[in-house]
């Protein structure tokens, strides 16, 4: 990787500190009254699939505060191909949250959102997607910047 390539490009929170608050208040709304473990595989697994180095940092720390295990934090990469390890909703938030981050074919696929509805009453369900959507914001922001691990410039 080059000297560039690990280098703060600005600090959007300097420049723009009210859309920082704003997403952090959004953030905690859209985690709120969920599991705060589900919360946080929800979060790593976005910032894989975005490749958010910032975010990963920060909510494995957190999942690991949270109490979550290293075997499912380190298989979280792989959740679809290992069986029993995590919960049927587990599993039906992360199939969610793949869809939502990566929306291949342009739209959450109705099995997929059917799974996770199967597991979530519509509040849950509500916040749910609130949390998937607000880490992709996150992760996009920390893409474009090059925020580093471990803190911001």
């Amino acid at each position: 990787m080059t000297e560039e390539a690990v280098n703060t490009r600005l600090s959007y929170a300097r420049h723009a500190p009210d859309v920082l608050r704003t997403m952090l208040a959004f953030g905690e709304a859209a985690t709120k009254g969920l599991d705060p473990v589900l919360a946080e595989l929800v979060k790593i697994r976005a910032s894989q699939i975005n490749r958010c180095a910032y975010c990963l940092d920060l909510h494995l720390a957190q999942a690991r505060k949270a109490g979550e295990s290293e075997r499912r934090i380190d298989l979280l990469s792989v959740w679809d191909e290992v069986e029993g390890v995590y919960t049927d909703q587990e599993r039906a938030a992360l199939a969610l949250t793949e869809a939502v981050t990566e929306l291949t074919d342009g739209f959450v696929p109705d099995a997929v959102y059917e799974r996770a509805a199967a597991h979530f009453d519509e509040a849950e369900l509500a916040r749910l997607v609130s949390a998937v959507v607000a880490i992709n914001a996150w992760n996009r922001f920390n893409v474009t910047f090059r925020t580093p691990p471990g803190g911001t410039k």
